[in-house]
């Protein structure tokens, strides 16, 4: 819902529990009035009708106040924007007017500027919805002068800025990692100054995930104020956040790590920032958790109401050692242990018998698949699974048919060394000619067999972003994630019956943006159960476990470290998302496959409540005690339990289940234990657990 007051210059956007408030004063500054509880137009035109912070002359009274401050005039924070046309940088913005308008997904609010000295056009974009509380903004920016005039340079274009109140003390939580590390959560003060986080590799990093959140130090789990934004973008990003002087905080988040320019406009041309959401919730991280999840579910992730299936990945057990028969082999086998959707990862292409060759050449290779992939997808349908390949569309092997015809598609600077990781360079997908290459050879591989799923990995960062020849090459940096979105939305219309996987070496491509593409996200590669267990806890600060993809493979991992964990350990764990498994099963024992077939088993009984469900975190995983979560939808919830270790003496303590119907008795479906759930929300449930690296699931439905 959006109102209007102030004599048209003031806005209220109101959703379930909250509202944001903003309005434009007479000399046409947009100031931030209100992020928080609800409030009515008549609170939002008293906050307005306060007066300012007093005239300084080494303040700014802007500063932190501005719903978009640009470079120029009486400003010192950071600017969310700055441009540069004709010798001068800065922007001077003059109000055109305000327009609501419903575009089929909820209640839209767009704010009209223009700049005449640079005849640029800004378009500022909000959006509330009425079944929940994220604001999505977003930010367009148009060259509007007439042929021949000069081009406007964007240095930077900031999606939004996000402003707080000043309190005695903030603290800030966000994601970092590394690769097989990623998504671990931090919590630390804010102190004066800037904290920055982003990426400058071309995608959006298992370094950082670009999401903050911001509380006065007192927020738990289930309490307290929570300020949390998370922007939509899967190339380089970065998010600043000051505390200013006063007190008072702002966060300004978009494309691009740095201000050395970004794109060029010339006139008619426009750019849209990605959405930059944010979210306020009183009911502390757990609650904030809870609204990011099923903002995604209802409005981000393509067909979120379909549940994920359970998933086999021949990587690990094969690697380059790809064959059709032994691929048949591990299809029967996963098949028989309850699998619904078969993978034949890297190694089905090409020259691809080690990581050295065959990137860029999408055709099967003829000497192990001298039929194509056809006959291998047609018995994994037969045995009543769906069938899936891996690809690296972005890559190219300097040894590959692909490179050696086209060694200009790629990135590179003139005159320099092509750095390779991993024995690949980096596709110029900026280039309109590599993405109808792309298109052309990936809409074939699709059309040529029935393949149900696609893991579309991305196994290096930028290095040499050059563009030989283009008149302003730093848009690569923009425009090759623009080329990707447009690939896949092209792929995702003409195979409406394809599922596509976000891969980066594990997390290094999971945000909101790619999330709007895609069906799932690839977590880490590190699939080591106890690990997992943290990763995942940084992962559901943000995203739902619907698509969170999680595997079990054989123990000690080929990946990790040399940990030994039961098949017990290994499901459970991988049973807080999507179900898959990465091992090799030809050297599984008779009962290992057994009990595999019963967690299979046991985990789509439980899917709709894991995929679908509220989550509610019970315990993190700190320390080498017991750690939890929880997942509640209409009459069922699901507890997963995991104990590091026993300690002499240490009883493990109860589970306190939340979500519950105190009033109401709830029955285990596995054991037929009854329990009140009066009790299981203030005694607890006791788990049983012990030794090392156990692990349990309950299943309970309200009677």
């Amino acid at each position: 819902m959006i109102e209007i007051g102030g004599s048209g210059r003031l806005w209220v956007l109101s959703g379930q529990r909250s509202s944001y408030a903003l309005h434009l004063t007479d000399r046409d500054e947009l100031l931030h009035l209100h992020w928080g509880p609800r409030i009515a137009v008549e609170d939002a035109e008293a906050l307005a009708a306060e007066p300012g912070p007093p005239d300084w002359p080494f303040e700014s009274p802007l500063d932190g106040r501005e719903e978009y401050p640009v470079e120029g005039g009486p400003r010192f924070a950071r600017p969310a924007l700055s441009v540069h046309a004709g010798g001068v940088r800065g922007t001077e913005w003059r109000f055109d007017g305000g327009t609501v308008l419903d575009p089929g997904t909820g209640e839209e609010l767009r704010l009209r500027f223009h700049d005449p000295l640079h005849h640029l056009g800004i378009t500022l974009h909000y959006r509330m919805r009425d079944d929940g509380d994220v604001v999505e903004r977003w930010t367009t920016l148009a060259h509007t002068g007439t042929a021949g005039q000069e081009p406007v340079e964007l240095l930077r274009a900031d999606s939004a800025a996000w402003s707080l109140p000043a309190r005695d003390r903030w603290r800030l939580s966000h994601l970092h990692g590394r690769w097989a590390a990623e998504s671990r959560l931090a919590r630390t003060e804010l102190t004066p100054g800037e904290k920055v986080i982003g990426s400058r590799r071309g995608h959006t990093s298992h370094h950082h995930l670009p999401w903050i959140a911001l509380d006065g130090g007192e927020a738990t789990e289930e309490s307290g104020e929570v300020h949390s934004c998370a922007l939509a973008w899967s190339g380089a990003w970065r998010i600043a956040v000051q505390l200013l002087g006063d007190g008072a905080v702002q966060a300004v988040g978009g494309v691009g790590h740095d201000d050395a320019g970004q794109l060029l406009l010339a006139p008619g041309e426009s750019f849209t920032t990605p959405v930059f959401a944010g979210l306020w919730t009183d009911g502390g991280f757990g609650a904030a958790s809870r609204a990011w999840h099923a903002w995604q579910l209802a409005h981000v992730v393509p067909g979120a109401d379909r549940s994920r299936p359970v998933l086999y990945n021949s990587w690990e057990a094969t690697e380059f050692e790809v064959s059709e028969e032994r691929q048949r082999s591990l299809a029967r086998l996963a098949a028989d242990m309850g699998v619904e959707l078969f993978v034949v990862d890297d190694g089905w292409f090409g020259a691809r018998t080690s990581d050295r060759a065959g990137l860029g050449d999408w055709t099967p290779n003829p000497d192990r698949f001298p039929h194509g992939l056809k006959p291998l997808a047609d018995e994994v349908h037969a045995l009543g699974m769906q069938f899936g390949v891996w690809v690296e569309p972005e890559m190219v092997n300097p040894d590959s048919d692909l490179y050696r015809a086209h060694p200009d598609w790629v990135q590179h600077h003139p005159g320099r060394a092509r750095t390779e990781f991993r024995n690949q360079l980096v596709l110029n997908l900026a280039r309109p000619d590599v993405r109808a290459h792309l298109w052309e050879r990936l809409d074939t591989l699709l059309s040529g067999a029935p393949i149900d799923y696609v893991k579309w990995d991305f196994n290096r960062s930028f290095a040499d972003p050059g563009w030989p020849g283009d008149r302003y090459p730093r848009r690569l940096w923009i425009d090759h994630v623009r080329g990707l979105y447009e690939l896949l939305e092209r792929l995702r219309a003409a195979h409406p019956g394809v599922a596509f996987e976000s891969c980066s070496g594990g997390g290094g491509r999971i945000d909101l943006g790619v999330l709007g593409l895609t069906d799932q996200v690839w977590t880490s590669d590190n699939t080591d159960p106890l690990d997992r267990l943290a990763i995942q806890h940084g992962f559901g600060q943000l995203h739902p476990a619907r698509v969170m993809a999680a595997w079990v493979t054989d123990s000690p991992n080929v990946m990790g470290n040399a940990r030994v964990s039961s098949l017990r350990f290994r499901f459970v764990s991988a049973m807080a998302g999507v179900l898959g498994v990465g091992g090799d099963l030809t050297r599984w024992s008779e009962a290992e496959l057994a009990e595999a077939r019963d967690w299979v088993a046991l985990y789509k009984r439980v899917r709709p409540v894991v995929q679908h469900g509220e989550l509610y975190r019970l315990r993190p995983p700190e320390g080498d005690g017991l750690s939890a979560v929880q997942y509640v939808r209409g009459a069922e919830t699901v507890v997963l339990a995991w104990l590091q270790a026993q300690h002499h003496g240490r009883a493990q303590p109860p589970l306190r289940l939340r979500g519950l119907d105190p009033a109401a008795t709830y029955r285990d479906l596995e054991t037929g234990e009854v329990h009140r759930g009066a009790v299981l929300a203030h005694r607890g449930l006791r788990t049983g657990l012990s030794g090392d690296l156990d692990a349990a699931v309950f299943h309970l439905r309200r009677n």
